[in-house]
């Protein structure tokens, strides 16, 4: 987890209405809860406003997807309909970036998800986020891969094509102009 930052009055106020605004459109991510209760749960977390903070400001477009269903806590995705354009061109993980000997990428998934304090979407989110709507329409996003495949130096990324979700590995050592990762983010 990233250490505690916080927002200064303006950012979270500003903050608060793109998220009450992007609630209100899209109340299908999130049937049976309202903005009050969203709301009061993010001013009782403010470092978690920061991670929500950092998730807009990259391009995430995070929105309430639902409660989890033991904690009891909101679950934000990202559902911008493209991978976030501001996490790109990441290899997979800090193994993977510290590999790569020619032309490294500024940073890896993994490494910027525990910078902003959130986490890969894992296959089962990815496939949750895509019933919501129709996402990775032309980019494609970096998905929690298992240790198994990890340790052959593999990871896991998805998309939508063709109607259909798809689930694909790579080289995690790789990266693309197109590939990104959604995180998501339990508050």
């Amino acid at each position: 987890m990233a250490p505690a930052q916080t927002l200064s009055p303006a950012q979270q106020q500003g903050l608060l209405q793109v998220l009450q605004a992007r609630f209100a459109q899209n109340p299908h991510r999130h049937p049976g809860l309202t903005w009050e209760q969203a709301a009061a749960r993010l001013l009782a977390h403010p470092a978690k406003l920061w991670s929500l903070h950092q998730m807009e400001a990259t391009g995430g477009e995070p929105d309430v997807v639902g409660l989890a269903p033991q904690a009891g806590t909101l679950v934000f995705f990202d559902c911008a309909a493209e991978s976030p354009a501001g996490r790109r061109s990441l290899c997979f993980d800090p193994a993977a970036l510290a590999g790569r000997k020619d032309n490294p990428p500024a940073n890896s998934a993994l490494g910027l998800a525990q910078a902003l304090g959130i986490e890969l979407l894992t296959e089962a989110q990815y496939r949750q986020l895509q019933t919501l709507g129709e996402f990775d329409l032309k980019t494609s996003s970096w998905i929690a891969t298992p240790p198994d495949i990890r340790q052959r130096g593999g990871a896991l990324f998805a998309d939508r094509r063709y109607g259909h979700v798809f689930v694909y590995h790579n080289g995690a050592q790789s990266y693309y102009a197109a590939r990104g990762f959604r995180g998501s983010l339990q508050v």
